[in-house]
């Protein structure tokens, strides 16, 4: 087996959250230290019970994402960090990152991650816009976001993400652009820029349903950026994150040159993984499972010798879903698919099996082949939808 065979990457979900934001529909919550402590608890024997399984392979990345992970006493990130590096064999130079949002994090956190192998952080900003993150029902304000920026600086933290959110209700170009310029001033390694997602069971589907099921229609709107503005908005932070030196690697992510999350790619690539936590999904050796959802059953379930529940779903991958999750995950980076590594992965030609497909969105503008690879076009990498369509089983 290969060496790259044997990598897997984990994940940890912390559900916790000061307050849920009104477009939020993850899986995550408000708690007491009290419920912190006893999930993290039975967290860390779901990662020690499962991790017995897992011997033979070599961690390249640890991911804890939420919920807001940074509020998350310090004493329990230790603990979360002492029972990883004691359970699986993790890589000398792997990618580890926390989830935080402004206002969350102290110098004595701060120090706390670093001391524990943290070595990567993603800030929630989503806007330097106040009103606009009022509206998101954010608990921080800009400035926030610059004192955390200047905290984690002084900690000796240079490689970190800081999430930006467009397409917001009552939100312009300019106000936008704004955002764009300020947060780029500070020169992060990364960006997200994600267009905002109207989920049904947030506050903003509520509020927002008939304008946003117009949006989606081409329709006038009221309060959300209509079609066009919104195609104008895609185009702006290409081409200003273009010239400012990121280039876009994926639909929503740009970084510096050598600052990719690795963590990501290994999910577009598919890389073996293993989630750890309330909720949390797993892919390993074509099988994805999906954890326990329920807060009391979780903590219930691990606080026993022999769990009685180790996953609430499972489901095993036939060879078509999976090379349709190979070319769905992998047409969402700009380098594309490897006619190789559908090969090597499938052993069947690429042609063979998606000749067809491939060419209808050739025709389309939507796909060009390298002679090497399949790659998405600008436009093919805004209209996801169309492309994932075609591979779907």
């Amino acid at each position: 087996m290969k060496t790259r065979d044997k990598e897997i990457e984990l994940y940890i979900h912390i559900p916790f959250c000061v307050k849920k934001c009104d477009y939020c529909d993850f899986l995550s919550f408000p708690s007491n230290p009290e419920t912190r402590e006893y999930y993290v608890n039975a967290l860390c024997s779901e990662i020690e019970l499962k991790a017995k399984k897992l011997s033979d392979r070599k961690v390249t990345s640890i991911y804890i994402g939420g919920g807001t992970p940074s509020t998350l006493e310090s004493k329990l990130i230790i603990k979360i960090m002492n029972t990883l590096d004691n359970t699986f064999s993790i890589s000398r130079d792997a990618e580890v990152t926390i989830e935080c949002n402004p206002g969350t994090v102290s110098k004595d956190s701060l120090s706390v991650y670093k001391s524990y192998g943290i070595n990567r952080l993603s800030i929630g900003l989503q806007s330097a816009n106040d009103e606009e993150l009022k509206t998101l029902g954010r608990i921080h304000d800009y400035d926030s976001f610059v004192r955390t920026l200047d905290s984690l600086m002084k900690a000796g933290f240079t490689n970190y993400n800081v999430d930006i959110m467009y397409g917001l209700p009552n939100q312009t170009l300019d106000s936008l652009s704004k955002t764009f310029k300020a947060v780029t001033m500070f020169r992060p390694k990364h960006i997200s820029a994600y267009s905002l997602i109207i989920e049904e069971g947030t506050a903003f589907y509520d509020r927002y349903k008939d304008d946003y099921l117009n949006q989606c229609l081409a329709k006038k709107t009221k309060y959300l950026p209509e079609e066009n503005v919104l195609c104008e908005m895609t185009d702006y932070v290409n081409a200003f994150l273009k010239g400012r030196g990121y280039e876009q690697y994926e639909v929503s992510n740009y970084a510096k040159a050598g600052y990719e999350c690795r963590h990501n790619i290994g999910y577009w690539k598919r890389t073996p993984y293993i989630g750890f936590g309330l909720g949390a999904a797993s892919l390993y050796e074509e099988v994805r499972y999906k954890n326990i959802t329920n807060l009391d059953t979780y903590i219930r379930n691990y606080s026993l010798a022999n769990p009685a529940i180790e996953y609430e779903e499972q489901e095993t991958l036939s060879a078509k879903e999976s090379m349709s999750e190979f070319m769905i995950l992998g047409l969402r980076m700009n380098e594309g698919v490897s006619f190789d590594d559908f090969y090597n992965a499938y052993r069947m030609s690429l042609e063979n099996v998606y000749g067809s497909q491939i060419e209808s969105l050739i025709n389309q503008e939507l796909l060009i082949n390298d002679g090497n690879r399949i790659k998405p076009t600008r436009r093919g990498l805004e209209l996801q939808n169309t492309i994932a369509r075609e591979f779907i089983v």
